[in-house]
């Protein structure tokens, strides 16, 4: 892992295990219903922020467009989550926005040089 992503890996790594549990606890709600797009958005933010820190550890010249990509959908996760009283849902909103805004510092500086790289070797 390059020092240049450590803070963006963490990041989506936190927010990645910070939606697996929103997504079982809103399963545990009393009205699992209204929780569907909760849910949905929970397990999808978790498997791109798993996504977004494996190609940054192994310095994937995709790591910037995959982090794009995962700071949009933290967002939707994020602003899904705040619609909600759970304490669980308040602790993704904020995991999530905190993940959105590395990964979209990570994808318009560094990200960006790997992929340049990568395009003229």
């Amino acid at each position: 892992m390059t020092n240049q992503y450590a803070d963006c890996i963490e990041a989506c790594e936190d927010c990645g295990a910070e939606c697996e549990r929103c997504a079982t606890a809103c399963l545990q709600e009393t009205d699992v219903k209204m929780m569907a797009d909760c849910i949905r958005l929970d397990r999808d933010c978790a498997d791109i922020c798993r996504l977004a820190a494996a190609l940054m550890s192994r310095d994937s010249r995709f790591a910037g467009e995959i982090c794009e990509l995962c700071a949009r959908i933290c967002d939707a996760c994020g602003n899904e989550c705040a619609r909600h009283q759970a304490e669980h849902c308040r602790r993704c909103a904020e995991a999530c926005r905190k993940c959105s805004e590395a990964c979209r510092s990570m994808s318009a500086g560094n990200g960006r040089a790997g992929v340049a790289h990568a395009q003229h070797a």
